[in-house]
């Protein structure tokens, strides 16, 4: 099965309650205009979800494809598909759908 969202294709699809997340990429400058140096920018806590999985037996999945979500700073597992960067972890660690 692949999943699509516009124009992201990708050849993954999580199993059970975790989900693919593309996250934002991290802020280049502050809300006053100062620039901020690659060695200071935080790691993003907002994405967008590329896949999910089919949920477990007794609960369903309540985020969609498409959804931005907001999830913990250190939540999920990196990986690269086809060159690109992708968050895979559990619904649990989802903290909001924006």
């Amino acid at each position: 099965m692949v999943a699509e969202m516009e124009s992201v294709k990708v050849n993954v699809k999580p199993l059970s309650d975790r989900v693919l997340v593309e996250a934002a990429p991290a802020e280049e400058k502050t809300s006053f205009g100062i620039i901020i140096p690659d060695t200071a920018k935080e790691k993003p806590q907002r994405g967008t979800v590329i896949a999910i999985g089919t949920g477990k037996k007794d609960e369903p999945l309540t985020v969609q494809v498409g959804d931005t979500v907001l999830y913990g700073k250190y939540a999920g597992t990196e990986i690269t598909v086809e060159g690109k960067e992708y968050l895979i972890m559990r619904e649990s660690d989802i903290f909001a759908i924006l």
